[in-house]
């Protein structure tokens, strides 16, 4: 069992037969009346988020999301398919469990495959990927405004917004959490 006074970002719990995950959190204590507990929760199923407030001394149970390693090995259709790495065996995933986190990944990759009490629910790609730009339009000589970016395909077809200095057929690293440009590689 959890409290919500011992809230912190990123703790998972149990209520009223949903999962949730605090985004933040804020301690209140007004000048008159009793302490409070202001937060907003993440339903880690639908990806919905609410505001939620409690008192310090409300008890949750505490639940455990398991991250498996698999390799993500191809598509057909509507499924997407994971190999265990340990065991190889294959395990097919719906688009509706998956959503837009495999815009960042190939083929061959290994993510996190997100679970709680046996039930699939999501994936986590990794922190950081390495994408080759497959599309972008050339930067023009003399056009280096500070920070200007110009929009790029990258070879799992997502696009990125990148600096102007990067060519069609250069490799970048890219933030999955944000989706942003990192830098060169």
């Amino acid at each position: 069992m959890i409290t919500a006074g011992d809230f912190k970002n990123g703790i998972t719990f149990e209520l009223d037969g949903q999962i949730f995950q605090v985004v933040e959190f804020q301690h209140v204590k007004p000048g008159k009346g009793a302490a409070f507990v202001r937060t907003r929760l993440k339903n880690i199923i639908t990806g919905a988020t609410v505001e939620k407030t409690f008192s310090p001394t409300d008890k949750m149970p505490r639940a455990h999301i398991e991250r498996k390693d698999m390799q993500y090995l191809y598509n057909d259709g509507d499924l997407y398919y994971f190999m265990d790495v340990e065991t190889y065996e294959q395990t097919p995933l719906g688009a509706d469990a998956i959503g837009d986190a495999l815009k960042f990944i190939k083929e061959n990759m290994t993510v996190k495959i997100l679970s709680y009490k046996g039930n699939v629910f999501g994936i986590e790609p990794p922190t950081f990927v390495e994408l080759e730009v497959t599309e972008t339009e050339p930067g023009f000589k003399g056009d280096t405004a500070t920070g200007a970016t110009k929009p790029a395909v990258v070879e799992t077809g997502a696009s990125v917004k990148v600096p102007l200095f990067i060519n069609q057929g250069d490799v970048i690293r890219i933030d999955t959490r944000t989706g942003e440009y990192l830098e060169r590689v």
